[in-house]
C-alpha cells in the first residue's frame, strides 16, 4: 500500500512540504521505565476481558513539536495522558488510530500479524487529519519494543492460541485553540486483553446463534467520495454510533452501510463486509465493495482475504473440497437490488465480515427496507469459504505455517 502524505491532499500540503526537515520518529532513541505497580492479568474470556478496560502494564509515547519534530520515544508505565483542554484532538477531531493483535502461537512464539500495513495505514489516517507523518517501520519497531517488555506476562508460553489486541493513536494537543494543524501531537500505544468477536461468547450476556444479523442503513451515510472513509479517524466513528445503537435495540449486531440513491453496499459497522453468490451465468463470486472511492477502508484482513482468495480458491487448487469451489473474485460497487435479487433467486451462498476486531465472521441475516432475509451459512456456524479463509489466517497467525504474513516478535 502506497503511503498518502499531505502533498497528496492539498495545495497547502504541497507548500508544507517546502518547510525544512524536522526530526523524523526514531526507534533507536526509545527509553523505557518500567512498572513498580504490576497489573492484574484477568482470566480468559472473563468479565474483566469483555469490559476492554484491562491494559497491560506499559504504554509507548512519543511527543511531536512544530519545528523540531518527533522527540524520545518512551515506554512507560501504563497511566493517564496529559493533554491540555484546548488541545486540538478535543475540539477538531485531529485524530486517528489504528487497531492490530499480537499473538501467542502453539510453536510458543509471539507475532504480529502484517504490522508494516497497519503502520503505513496510521501514516496515511495521520496525514488525512493534518498531523505528523512518521517513518511507519520506526513505529512497527517500537510496537515490537512494548511487546517485547509486556508480551510474556499477557500472553503466557502456557496459554497458546490467544492475543492482545494493540491500539496506537495519534492525537493533537497544545496551548493552541485556533483552528489550524495542532503544533504538539501525541503518539501512543496501548495494548488491551480483547475478546474473540468471530467465536466468543461474553459470560455475562445470554448466549446467541452464530453469524451477525446486519441492519441496512436508512438515512444514516457513513462515508462519500472525496471524504475521509479510507482514513481509520475518530469522526468516521462516532456518527455511526447513533444508528449502531439504534441496530442494537431491534436485535441487530451491525450495520450495513449503504451509499447513493441506488444504495451502494459499503461496509458492515466497521468491518469490510463480502458476500458470495452464484451469478446467471452459473459463475460463483466472492465480491467487495472497491477502494476507488476512498468510501471504504483498506482494511489489512480485507486484502489478506483478497490475497488468498486469488491465490486458493482457484481452479485446480489444493485447497478445494466438496463445498469449497473454483469462484471469481470481484472488487466493485454493487447494490442492494443486486443481493436482494440474488436472495430471490436462492443464488447467495454466504456472506461474511472481516477485520481486526471480528476477523472473520459470516452473517446470517440482513434487514433492507424492513424486510429480514437470511444468509446461508454452509454448515450452520459459518460458511464453507469463510471458514476456510478463517483456518487459513489463524495457521499464519498463531506459527501453525511459516508465512512472510507473521512476524515474530523477541521476547525479553
Amino acid at each position: 500500500m502506497s503511503v498518502e502524505t499531505v502533498d497528496h491532499l492539498t495545495q497547502s500540503g504541497v507548500e508544507a512540504q517546502k518547510i525544512p526537515a524536522m526530526q523524523d520518529l526514531d526507534a533507536s532513541k526509545l527509553t523505557i521505565e518500567l512498572t513498580k505497580s504490576p497489573r492484574k492479568v484477568p482470566e480468559l474470556n472473563s468479565a474483566g476481558v469483555w469490559s476492554c478496560k484491562e491494559c497491560t502494564d506499559h504504554m509507548l509515547t512519543v511527543t511531536w513539536l512544530e519545528g523540531k519534530g518527533w522527540g524520545t520515544p518512551k515506554i512507560v508505565p501504563y497511566g493517564p495522558l496529559t493533554i491540555m483542554p484546548t488541545a486540538s484532538c478535543l475540539h477538531y477531531a485531529t485524530q486517528c488510530f489504528e487497531g492490530m493483535k499480537i499473538y501467542r502461537g502453539y510453536d510458543g512464539k509471539l507475532r504480529l500479524f502484517r504490522p508494516d500495513r497497519n503502520c503505513a495505514r496510521l501514516v496515511t489516517s495521520s496525514a488525512r487529519v493534518s498531523l505528523p507523518i512518521f517513518n511507519p517501520l520506526e513505529l512497527e519497531k517500537l510496537l515490537k519494543a512494548l511487546m517485547k517488555i509486556d508480551g510474556a506476562k499477557w500472553l503466557p508460553k502456557s496459554e497458546p492460541g490467544n492475543f492482545l489486541y494493540l491500539r496506537p493513536a495519534v492525537i493533537g494537543n497544545g496551548e493552541q485553540l485556533g483552528v489550524s494543524a495542532p503544533p504538539e501531537v501525541l503518539l501512543f500505544v496501548i495494548a488491551v486483553p480483547w475478546p474473540d468477536l468471530s467465536t466468543g461468547w461474553n459470560p455475562s450476556t445470554d448466549k446467541k446463534a452464530p453469524g451477525l444479523k446486519l441492519l441496512a442503513s436508512k438515512n444514516d451515510t457513513r462515508a462519500w467520495p472525496g471524504g475521509f472513509g479510507y482514513a481509520k479517524v475518530g469522526a468516521n466513528y462516532g456518527p455511526s454510533f447513533v444508528a449502531s445503537t439504534e441496530g442494537r435495540k431491534k436485535g441487530y449486531d451491525q450495520i450495513l452501510w449503504l451509499f447513493g440513491p441506488d444504495f451502494q453496499v459499503t461496509e458492515a459497522g466497521a468491518s469490510n463486509f463480502f458476500i458470495i453468490w452464484t451469478t446467471k451465468e452459473g459463475k460463483k463470486q466472492l465480491i467487495t465493495a472497491p477502494l476507488d472511492d476512498k468510501i471504504i477502508l483498506d482494511g489489512v484482513t480485507r486484502r489478506s482475504v483478497l490475497e488468498l482468495a486469488r491465490e486458493r480458491f482457484i481452479a485446480g487448487s489444493e485447497y478445494l473440497d466438496s463445498n469449497i469451489k473454483p469462484l471469481e473474485v470481484v472488487e466493485r460497487t454493487f447494490t442492494m437490488a443486486e443481493v436482494v435479487e440474488a436472495k430471490n433467486e436462492n443464488r447467495i451462498v454466504e456472506a461474511f465480515v472481516s477485520g481486526t476486531a471480528y476477523f472473520i465472521t459470516p452473517v446470517s441475516a440482513i434487514n433492507f427496507q424492513e424486510e429480514e432475509f437470511s444468509i446461508p451459512m454452509g454448515g450452520g456456524e459459518t460458511g464453507y469459504f469463510a471458514g476456510a479463509l478463517k483456518t487459513w489466517l489463524m495457521d499464519i497467525k498463531y506459527g501453525n505455517v511459516d508465512h512472510p504474513w507473521g512476524v515474530v516478535v523477541e521476547e525479553g
